[in-house]
């Protein structure tokens, strides 16, 4: 690496010193992209899932529906807002406004380029960054579950208490994988900064492994393949999205925690899911994928990394993980809340300690480099975690009859439907027919059928 490209490092020395307007610009920069991502968003997915369906998706408003969206929120904008009459007015109020808030805060320490020159001012594309990054990553994360679980309870329903009270669940099974997961990544960087892994996740170097030179990959999803995985995975069900979509599961709970809003408010619940959505694919791009790095073989050329080209491939990766996102929802069923709960207690928390176990051991060897100890343990070990993970499961039970079914039904059972699922005539439909029986069987007589 060339003095050029490390000038290019945000370091936690270069915060701080900007002047107050470069701050406001970076502010609504953050902001402004959270808003045109779920904009795009949406109209994304509509679009990738109607592709899926082959069929065509919004097409009618602005050019290729690009304004679907934007109508869409008009829309909801002008109808009616409805307040229940048992709902605590102050939290169904700001609940909405909790998810979202948080959501958006989480970008202002996700670095979006390099160092680079604006109006002058020497500065990193990043709002802000501090030794602990990593943990306000974090606790941006739980806290945008508050606001479910408190739109939920506030609501005084039914059906949005429960989808409230999955939602917290959630946020304790799934929580858990994720904070292990990002371990290994501050383990291997030597830092919680999120400018300070992005940097710890360089171009690839010669290594030296078994008396052979091979190129090391930098990026944390090759050499923490297990920790990338089982952290991806916890991403979609803290962000509430199928196949983990439970609080809202619409066959079950009508609309979940979102059942009793409307309007404005229905509008920020929606709006702070996808701006989740957005804001956990840059953060697994900023831990695992080596932030605004230019993938190879970008990297080949020596501009890649510097100047404003860094936010083009960090933009392209976001929209790549957007992508697997809407990919599941059009992909997977829903799973049930047992099922669920038993992958992330019974699966991804077990497989996570025993990784950052054997994470540690590696770390302890000093006459093996590091980074050659990743590649030849995390890479397998992450392969195995993929197979494990998509391998069926216990072999189909053999299909029992329905006549099976009723002959082995405990005594006292509730009656069945009929078997044939016909609805039995209607008492006009049975006097109709035995009016025509007597008609049947003259006509059977005189032609001399017996």
């Amino acid at each position: 690496m060339n003095a050029v490209y490390l000038a290019q490092d945000p370091t936690l020395a270069d915060f701080g010193r900007d002047p107050w307007w470069l701050v406001l610009i970076k502010i609504v920069f953050a902001f402004v992209f959270a808003v045109l991502a779920t904009l795009l968003g949406v109209w994304f997915e509509r679009r990738v899932v109607g592709y899926m369906q082959v069929r065509p998706g919004p097409n009618q408003v602005g050019p290729l529906g690009l304004l679907q969206t934007l109508a869409d929120g008009l829309k909801m904008a002008f109808k009616e807002d409805i307040l229940p009459r048992a709902a605590d007015k102050v939290v169904f109020f700001f609940a909405p406004t909790i998810s979202v808030i948080c959501a958006v805060t989480a970008l202002s320490v996700v670095p979006f380029g390099p160092m680079v020159s604006i109006f002058g001012h020497w500065t990193p594309l990043q709002v802000t960054d501090v030794s602990v990054a990593v943990l306000v990553l974090l606790a941006c994360s739980s806290m945008g579950i508050y606001g479910i679980v408190l739109g939920g309870w506030a609501s005084g329903s039914t059906y949005p208490l429960l989808g409230g009270l999955r939602s917290s669940a959630q946020m304790i099974s799934y929580e858990v994988a994720m904070g292990l997961s990002i371990v290994a990544v501050f383990m291997t960087a030597g830092t919680m900064s999120t400018s300070g892994i992005v940097a710890a996740q360089g171009d690839a170097t010669q290594l030296t492994l078994f008396g052979t030179d091979i190129p090391a990959p930098g990026w944390y999803a090759i050499l923490l393949l297990p920790s990338f995985v089982i952290f991806f995975i916890a991403t979609v069900g803290e962000t509430n999205r199928a196949p983990f979509d439970l609080p809202e599961a619409e066959s079950e709970l009508v609309a979940g925690f979102m059942t009793e809003y409307s309007s404005l408010k229905f509008a920020l619940f929606m709006l702070s899911e996808y701006v989740s959505m957005v804001t956990m694919s840059a953060v697994t791009t900023t831990l695992f994928l080596g932030g605004w790095r230019a993938p190879w073989p970008i990297t080949l050329w020596e501009g890649a990394n510097s100047g404003w080209w860094p936010m083009l491939w960090f933009f392209g990766k976001v929209i790549a993980l957007v992508f697997v996102f809407v990919w599941l929802r059009g992909t997977l069923p829903r799973l049930r809340y047992d099922q669920f709960m038993r992958f992330g207690w019974k699966v991804l928390l077990p497989i996570n300690l025993v990784w950052i176990l054997v994470l540690s051991g590696l770390r302890s060897i000093e006459d093996w480099d590091t980074r050659g100890k990743l590649i030849a343990v995390g890479i397998p070990a992450g392969v195995l975690l993929l197979v494990t993970l998509l391998w069926p499961g216990r072999k189909p039970r053999p299909k029992v009859s329905v006549q099976e079914q009723v002959n082995n039904r405990p005594h006292g059972s509730f009656p069945l439907p009929p078997l044939d699922l016909q609805i039995p005539p209607s008492p006009r439909t049975r006097r109709v027919v035995a009016e025509r029986e007597p008609a049947n069987v003259t006509a059977g007589s005189e032609s001399g059928e017996v």
